[in-house]
């Protein structure tokens, strides 16, 4: 006799069956994709509401069609965490919305947080079958994201399953991206899971990274209460390595430790002028606004202001920051970038929201020098011009000076954006650890696992620099490669 999940299966697949029939492919690669709902520009730099507003249920199963449903699909590979994209599509195509968050959690504890703010242009819908027919990739993101939001809005939110508790305590140092999905799918498998957090909240560089006009603080805490409600307990204000070491951990009683504590030690160019008062490093202006509420009145923990703000940098973290420094009042927000337009690391879609809120792009230009007042405060920025060589080891054409090109502009904040280094405490208060010479942990890239055999890790301590869904992906890994290792 056939079980309730079989039959299910084999109701969704007669549905498939019949789908085919009535809409060919032809007619699904025809249809236009469908374009995010967004808040106008000259509202949004007003507040910190959510840009993005999501797909109606209307636009979402229309989108839904556009999938052919593959019976390879290529989009797959492109998930670091392994997502049935097919699977969950199918279900919002057909009104089972739910069944698509349900399908999506599988494998993924952030679906919210992925579908904001993961590069789905540069992975799953880089894979899409659409892009070899000549057409737009099927919104996979926005699709996810409908999903986990339709979930989370009709409190349909429920907890996974997860097998027999082990008893087996499991340490995890960092609630980033990487320790949360490591975190989930252990305490799924049964052991008692323990998240360290150096800071007073939970959701690493979700909260302290990531403004909330991109993704608000609601959505990581709806997610991290679904971990807290499968059992994993959240300690914060604790500094492994410094509070707590290595040793005392293992006094506590864990047999394993996940590592994910991040990239959080900024870079700076080493140019005259850094030590101004004025010019901090993006990782600082974006945790005193977005975590330490620097931007809501009267602040323990305030941040410089100015007319005229320069951020340093042309990647993500770089966007956010002059997109914050806009809603805190500048008058002329700056990205300056040695490279062109084509060059820019950030996300288009980021690129093109900056541009839509006034931002001034400086392209080919990078900073020589800062200048202060009789106080001390940085005033002007010396920028020299730059022109397009040949392209370096990424593939992007290098930068070259133009002799004898410079230009003085007047600055009352700089914001170093040029890249960040992992945490070194950790790796330096661990005796056998082997650490690269940028002080990243090296792993065994299967399976996660460092030399010190009980510590596994992932994400941007290992990395360097990753995205969210690359470090989740590790995570997912090195929790894998644990069990296995201590049921061996």
């Amino acid at each position: 006799m056939a079980t309730k999940e079989q039959l299910k299966e084999e109701r969704a697949q007669q549905w498939r069956e019949d789908l085919r029939k009535s809409m060919k492919n032809k007619e699904r690669a025809e249809r236009p994709r469908v374009k995010m709902n967004e808040l106008d520009p000259a509202y949004r730099i007003t507040c910190n509401d959510e840009v993005s507003c999501g797909l109606t249920e209307e636009q979402a199963r229309g989108e839904s069609t556009r999938c052919l449903d593959c019976p390879d699909p290529t989009c797959m590979q492109g998930c670091p965490v392994g997502i049935n994209i097919p699977k969950f599509i199918k279900n919002i195509e057909r009104g089972e919305i739910a069944l698509a968050a349900q399908a999506i959690k599988e494998t993924s504890s952030l679906p919210a947080v992925c579908g904001r703010v993961c590069p789905q242009e540069k992975q799953c819908e880089a894979k899409c079958i659409h892009l070899k027919m000549g057409k737009e990739a099927v919104a996979i993101g926005y699709l996810e994201r409908f999903a986990a939001d339709y979930e989370r809005e009709n409190g349909l939110m429920a907890v996974p399953e997860k097998a027999t508790e082990n008893g087996r305590k499991i340490a995890v140092v960092g609630s980033g991206p990487a320790g949360l999905a490591f975190a989930s799918d252990m305490v799924k498998l049964g052991y008692d899971v323990t998240v360290f957090e150096a800071l007073h909240e939970i959701g690493g560089v979700l909260k302290y990274g990531i403004p909330e006009f991109r993704l608000p603080n609601q959505i990581v805490d709806a997610e991290i209460d679904i971990l807290n409600k499968l059992g994993v307990k959240f300690i914060p204000n604790v500094v492994v390595g410094k509070t707590v070491s290595y040793e005392d951990i293992h006094e506590m009683g864990f047999e394993g430790i996940f590592v994910g504590s991040g990239a959080g030690l900024p870079r700076f160019m080493n140019i005259p002028g850094e030590n101004l008062i004025g010019v901090m490093s993006a990782n600082e202006y974006l945790t005193r606004i977005n975590l330490m509420g620097a931007g809501r009145g009267e602040s323990a923990t305030p941040v410089l202001n100015g007319k005229n703000i320069a951020v340093i940098g042309g990647g993500n973290t770089a966007m956010d920051s002059v997109r914050t420094a806009k809603r805190m009042g500048a008058e002329r927000a700056m990205i300056i970038y040695r490279r062109s337009l084509d060059e820019m690391p950030a996300r288009g879609e980021e690129i093109h929201h900056a541009m839509e809120e006034g931002i001034e792009f400086m392209t080919l230009h990078n900073p020589l020098e800062y200048y202060g007042d009789e106080k001390g405060r940085v005033k002007q920025m010396l920028l020299q011009k730059m022109e397009l060589g040949e392209p370096d080891a990424s593939g992007r054409r290098s930068p070259v000076v133009i002799e004898g090109a410079t230009e003085l502009i007047d600055v009352d904040v700089v914001i170093v954006s040029v890249g960040v280094s992992p945490n070194p405490l950790i790796p330096s208060s661990i005796n056998g650890l082997d650490v690269t010479k940028w002080g990243t942990i090296v792993v065994n890239q299967d399976t996660m696992q460092s030399d010190v055999k009980d510590i596994f890790a992932g994400g941007d301590i290992v990395r360097g620099g990753a995205t969210v869904i690359l470090a989740m992906g590790d995570g997912r890994r090195a929790a894998a490669h644990m069990d296995a290792y201590l049921n061996s």
